[in-house]
Formats: structure tokens, C-alpha cells, sequence
């Protein structure tokens, strides 16, 4: 008789020791609720042991959270209809004010953060979300750490992850990339051409010195022209010859003079 009223007192505190028995891992931190009163004291990793029925025992991760935003539509500053989605990084600091302070803390993040997101979106243009990302990061993890701060969360930081355009927007931006890059094709073939005029120009002025330098220029385009053997070759007469022919026409013309008839003397018949 006495055996079994001792077997029944240690099976009832084994069973009081399992239900007042918890574990916290590292990375937890546990909250004890007395009767609906927190306690000031977080119960750290490991065996912790709490009053059954009266004490309730909350865990809080302390791990850095990857929260996904979903994408929001929205309309940027130049009028531009964009889809942007994001992420979030963040930790508990304070657990008690995480558990206390707000009914979910997950959720109360995710919606400041889907607002936040609309919020930059409006403020931004289009070019910003493309290219200054770094600059709406920050922006963005400011107005979500700033309510968050009170509720006991540390903003880790957040990236915007993708900005998705519509078709038409495609379509123009491609087009004026294109038309970029045929401006600066015509600028790079304006400006070549206007440094081989410039030489070209040299070129002239030190052939007019020598004129026969110009002929020997024509005949090495020739040559140049006719190694190919599979095009007709139209050759310019020189303006060159044509004036040194003309010259020595006048000089010949000049020096040959035909002599005038002579009278006969006076008196004098010729038979």
C-alpha cells in the first residue's frame, strides 16, 4: 500500500516535471507570462523550467528574417506604370516589445513595408528605380525602421529586387537606346571625317609646292586601282599636262616666225 501511494507521488512529478520542463534553443529567447504578466526576466537558451498552470512560456526567433514584398503596381513620378517587388532583412532586438507592443510582428512589418514601397515608387522616376537603386534603398529601409523601431525590430536592410516595365515602355526604351547609339556612331564618322580633311588639307597645300608630286600621287592610285584587275579604270587627262602643253605651243609659236615677200628693184623687169 505504501509502494503504491509512493509510485503514484513520483509518476505525478514526473508528469509535473514534463509539463514544467521547456527548452529555448540558441538562437530563442523564451518570454514567461505569470498569469497573464510578463516577466522582466528572458529565460536564455537551454533547460528552463517554468510553474505548470500558472506560467506560460512565449519563444521569440532572434534570427534575421528574409521577408519577401510583393510586387506593387504603381505609378512613378514621370507617369510610368511599373510592377517592383522587394525584400526585407530583419531581427528582433526586443522581445518583450515584439511579443507586447504588436499582435504580429511578421505581418505589421510586411504591410509597413508594401506601403513603403508604394510611397518610393510615387516619389521616384523611372530612371532612379533603373539606375539609383542604392539611393531607394536606403530611402526605403529609413520609412520602414522608423515604425519599426517601436515594436522592438531591427531593418537589417531591404533591396529592391526587380522592376518590371510594360511592353510598350520596352519598346520605346529600345528605341532610344538605338537611337543613342546611331547618334554616336554619326558623331565618331563626323569626327574621323573631319580629321582626315584636316590631313587631306596638309596634303594639298605641301603637293601645291611640288606639282609633280600630285602626278606621282595619281599614278600610285592607279596602281593601286589596278592591282584589283576587275574594274574599269577611268583615267582623268591631267589639267597639269594640258597647261605645260600649252605654254610650249606659245614659246614654239613665238620663236618661228615666217619671213615677208620681198619687192623687186626698180627698173627692173622680171621675165
Amino acid at each position: 500500500m505504501v509502494l503504491d501511494v509512493v509510485l503514484a507521488v513520483l509518476g505525478l512529478a514526473a508528469v509535473g516535471l514534463a509539463s514544467s520542463a521547456r527548452v529555448v534553443k540558441q538562437y530563442e529567447r523564451g518570454l514567461v507570462f505569470r498569469f497573464g504578466r510578463v516577466r522582466d526576466a528572458l529565460r536564455g537558451p537551454g533547460l528552463t523550467v517554468i510553474v505548470p498552470v500558472v506560467d506560460r512560456l512565449r519563444k521569440v526567433n532572434l534570427q534575421i528574417v528574409t521577408l519577401p514584398i510583393p510586387a506593387q503596381d504603381g505609378i512613378t513620378r514621370d507617369n510610368v506604370t511599373v510592377r517592383v517587388d522587394a525584400v526585407v532583412y530583419f531581427k528582433v532586438s526586443d522581445p518583450v516589445r515584439a511579443v507586447v507592443n504588436v499582435e504580429d510582428y511578421r505581418f505589421a512589418v510586411l504591410q509597413v513595408a508594401q506601403t513603403s514601397l508604394r510611397s518610393i515608387i510615387g516619389k521616384s522616376e523611372l530612371d532612379d528605380l533603373l539606375s539609383n537603386r542604392e539611393r531607394l534603398n536606403q530611402g526605403l529601409e529609413l520609412l520602414i525602421d522608423n515604425p519599426a523601431t517601436g515594436w522592438g525590430i531591427d531593418i537589417d536592410r531591404v533591396e529592391i529586387k526587380d522592376v518590371a516595365l510594360p511592353e510598350s515602355m520596352k519598346r520605346s526604351m529600345s528605341r532610344q537606346a538605338e537611337a543613342e547609339r546611331e547618334r554616336r556612331a554619326r558623331i565618331i564618322t563626323a569626327d574621323g571625317e573631319l580629321q582626315a580633311s584636316r590631313k587631306l588639307s596638309e596634303a594639298a597645300a605641301a603637293m601645291a609646292q611640288t606639282p609633280a608630286a600630285l602626278q606621282l600621287r595619281l599614278l600610285q592610285t592607279i596602281v593601286e586601282v589596278a592591282a584589283e584587275k576587275n574594274s574599269t579604270l577611268v583615267l582623268p587627262f591631267p589639267v597639269e599636262l594640258l597647261r605645260f602643253l600649252e605654254r610650249a605651243t606659245e614659246s614654239v609659236s613665238t620663236q618661228i616666225r615666217v619671213p615677208a615677200p620681198t619687192e623687186p628693184p626698180e627698173g627692173r623687169v622680171s621675165t
